[in-house]
């Protein structure tokens, strides 16, 4: 049975049963703790937590998966076992308080026996040894013997969410492969989670109210048993696609020798897949992940003699092969290939060129073990990653002394944080209040505060102050700290910054006056360059959700930087923006603020701003309780930054740059309210001045350039035929003598450097010395040396080149047959040479 076949048999069986079939979602979930989408359940886990009631109580899918990175991470395995992979599909069924443990076997049961027709003889179970309702459906109601059905504990049959939540035990179907030890002779195929209980905070388990079932097979295994293959790489998911390896590389695929083969099939599987949903290779996170995939499955494709781009190629094989059933893939074919060949090329310009040092380090240890120093010299100075190391060692069967690595790594660490002291600016407090154990930030609301000093003191030639509250933003989030004043009795303080440091809100700034402890004093934000601020925040905000909504839902915000009425707002996307595209975004801010929506902040449950379809950050560490800005039914983000309070506070927003920062990442710079009008403005005298120069109007200012450029180009194009024609006069004017029986050519010419050269070219012979000057206004004291290659054994133009400045001045180099600089004075230029050469 094929592949496709298999995916639509399990839909069908399940559809007759009553579950909705649900598409797959994405590689890039929603849910910011997860990586990657690595389960069926992911996009049911509202339905299981009972944070989302369910449109319908059963439910059947075909997720696409991908493990690499965190907690369930199958990178390192892929290529040197039979079943390891990247990206899989996984096909599973799902009850949400509907059906329950014996539903969930039999229908099983009936499925791989009856429909996809394996012998039950080869069918195997485990159950969680306390679970006796499962054992006892297996062996009474399906049949299988006591001897067939495993007895496991909770590491392998219990199934826990978290540390508190849903949880239950766990059947397997195992298919006996015939040989081997029990661990490899028993394929683990599909996996029945029966959530029955809830662990409470204190490690207790008490019965869900409804009981929920998540079940999970790999289609790659089943495939693999259906098909009779000896691993998941001989069905048809993977068969194209090596054998479209073995052609263009030329080595034929065997499983012995075949591990090249699988990683690069299956890597490119993953690397189609995550890209086509909006997840690019990047230096952090998931993009990291992604360009580690890369770069593994290229090391690979080394071991075949591949030096070129070649999985961009294989990627086509891959989208030729599944694109019918996912058709995403098809859709976004090109700029997946694009992508893939980009990362490629980068990878070759750069660790690509180390890897041969990495080789030759590998074949040249002693006692098998690479030395930490050695270690530390390839990954700082070569820039070859960790990983890249470890997996390049362990195809030599060499360790890597990690233990010394990471003691160069604290070596050089110390000796940056040496030369970088003056960076490192630590308070030195001249005083710290007794009862003060942390500043308290009061000014989402308010600009002005009365509290106490609670430390002072000074970082270099900056005094620092921390009061018990304040309405001062300290830096984060992207936002820079607020400016303002804090005034005492007899004291005043200018605040020009705001940081935090641990659980400190520092000020920092100048002082008037003298401080003690305890003074009490009141902390006024400037009203100007806070508004400023959130005028750039909140139109961050916006243009978030405006490049999500043009570009595409895989648009993640990678960093940013808020200033006042200045923002640059970095994101994942595969490729330059056009000038279509950024007009459409700038367009859709703009309306938005014209909108004049209410911004609301509020404070909620994490999972449940989650459930809202709040955005957060992946990299970001949210505590239970979150901040949501939320803007109209266009914006919804955790932010802990400063806000305006409606959107037309804005003013107006105009984007004033797009680049590329890293691959798969862009980066847009804007400005807001006055600075974005003073921008406009300045850009409308640019075109009046223009106007001015050009004798024309704003709307012909283009044609009227490239009409200039036109004319120049073709009187560029004149002198140079002019200059050819002065080069052949000029040339035959040059002077010729001997010195010291050499044949030296001179003269002093009235041509630019350019044209001078070219005289050079035309009196140019293997046994003559060349010194050409110019005595033209542009380039006057030019120098132009050359060597006949006759010569070259015993003149060196450099050498003639110093000899000559050190005479008459100036400076120059070059190497033996060339040479130029630039001569101070001309007298006795002659005599010079006479005597130089």
């Amino acid at each position: 049975m094929k592949s496709k076949e298999i995916r639509e048999v399990f839909l069908e069986f399940f559809k007759e049963r009553g579950h909705t079939i649900v598409s797959s979602s994405p590689l890039l979930p929603p849910d910011p703790t997860l990586l990657f989408t690595n389960a069926g359940m992911n996009q049911f886990k509202p339905y299981f937590l009972g944070e989302e009631d369910p449109p319908f109580k059963r439910a059947a899918s075909v997720q696409k998966c991908l493990r690499a990175g965190g907690k369930h991470n199958d990178l390192d395995n892929v290529g040197f076992t039979r079943r390891h992979h990247t990206f899989f599909e996984m096909l599973g069924n799902f009850s949400f308080g509907d059906y329950f443990k014996r539903k969930a076997i039999m229908w099983a049961w009936e499925l791989l026996t009856k429909v996809y027709k394996l012998p039950p003889e080869k069918l195997w179970v485990s159950v969680y040894e306390e679970d006796e309702e499962a054992y006892d459906i297996w062996k009474d109601e399906v049949g299988i013997p006591p001897d067939r059905i495993l007895r496991l504990g909770a590491k392998d049959n219990f199934w826990e969410m978290g540390d508190v939540g849903p949880c239950g035990p766990s059947s397997e179907i195992l298919y006996d492969l015939g040989s081997g030890d029990e661990d490899e002779r028993l394929l683990e195929l599909w996996n029945l989670v029966f959530m029955q209980y809830n662990r409470r905070a204190d490690g207790n388990l008490e019965p869900l109210p409804k009981k929920n079932i998540d079940t999970g097979m790999g289609l790659e295994r089943l495939a693999s048993v259906l098909q009779g293959t000896y691993s998941n790489f001989e069905t048809d998911l993977f068969m194209p696609i090596i054998n479209f390896i073995e052609d263009i590389t030329g080595v034929k695929y065997t499983y012995e020798t075949g591990a090249p083969h699988r990683v690069i099939a299956d890597h490119t599987r993953a690397l189609v897949f995550a890209i086509s949903d909006g997840i690019y290779p990047a230096n952090f996170g998931r993009g990291y992940v992604l360009r580690r995939i890369l770069r593994r499955a290229y090391r690979f494709a080394q071991k075949l003699n591949i030096a070129e781009p070649i999985l961009y190629r294989v990627a086509d094989i891959v989208i030729e092969t599944m694109g019918d059933v996912y058709p995403e893939i098809k859709e976004n074919a090109e700029m997946v290939k694009k992508t893939i060949k980009n990362e490629e090329e980068r990878f070759l310009q750069t660790l690509g060129r180390s890897i041969p040092i990495l080789m030759e380090k590998l074949e040249s240890t002693k006692d098998g073990i690479l030395k930490g120093e050695e270690t530390f010299v390839l990954y700082d100075t070569y820039g070859i990653p960790q990983d890249m190391i470890d997996d390049w060692a362990t195809t030599y069967g060499v360790k890597v002394d990690w233990e010394g690595f990471r003691k160069e790594m604290e070596k050089a660490r110390e000796r940056s944080r040496e030369r970088a002291k003056f960076k490192l600016l630590i308070p030195q407090w001249s005083f710290i209040s007794e009862d003060y154990t942390g500043s308290k930030f009061v000014g989402y609301h308010k600009l002005e505060a009365k509290s106490k000093v609670a430390k002072f003191g000074k970082i270099e030639d900056k005094y620092v102050l921390v009061c018990y509250e304040t309405p001062f933003y300290p830096e984060g989030g992207g936002q820079i700290g607020d400016v303002g004043e804090i005034m005492g009795k007899n004291w005043r303080f200018k605040v020009e910054d705001t940081k935090r440091i641990g659980s400190d809100i520092v000020h920092y700034g100048n002082l008037q006056g003298n401080i003690n402890p305890q003074d009490e004093c009141v902390l006024k934000v400037s009203k100007i360059d806070r508004d400023a601020a959130r005028r750039a925040h909140t139109a961050t905000h916006l243009l978030h959700a405006s490049l999500r909504s043009i570009l595409g839902q895989h648009v993640r915000q990678q960093g940013s930087l808020v200033e006042r009425e200045r923002l640059r707002f970095d994101f994942s996307h595969p490729k330059a923006l056009t000038d279509e595209e950024l007009k459409e975004i700038e367009n859709l801010v703009n309306e938005k603020i014209r909108e004049n929506m209410e911004v609301i902040e509020e404070y909620k449950p994490y999972r449940e701003a989650l459930k809202e379809g709040a955005i957060a950050i992946f990299e970001e560490k949210y505590g239970e309780i979150v901040r949501v800005i939320t803007v109209g039914d266009f914006s919804k983000e955790l932010c802990g930054g400063t806000h305006v309070y409606r959107t037309g506070d804005i003013g107006v927003f105009i984007i004033t740059k797009e680049e590329s920062v890293s691959a798969g990442t862009r980066r847009i710079e804007a400005l807001v309210g006055n600075r974005a009008l003073r921008y406009i403005q300045e850009q409308r005298d640019i075109v009046h001045h223009s106007c001015e120069i050009l004798r024309t109007s704003a709307n012909d200012i283009p044609k009227m350039l490239l009409k200039r450029l036109n004319e120049i180009k073709e009187l560029k194009s004149e002198i140079q035929t002019l200059y050819e024609n002065l080069a052949n006069l000029y040339a035959k004017s040059v002077e010729t003598f001997e010195s010291d029986g050499k044949r030296v050519r001179i003269g002093i010419v009235p041509l630019p450097k350019d044209a001078l050269r070219k005289v050079a070219d035309r009196v140019y012979d293997s046994k003559s010395v060349i010194i050409l000057t110019s005595s033209h206004a542009k380039d006057r004291g030019f120098v132009h040396i050359r060597i006949g290659k006759d010569l070259t054994h015993e003149l060196s133009a450099r050498d003639i080149m110093k000899r000559i400045v050190d005479k008459l001045g100036g400076g120059g180099g070059g190497g033996k047959e060339k040479a130029e600089g630039k001569i101070m004075r001309f007298e006795n230029l002659r005599s010079v040479v006479k005597e130089v050469v």
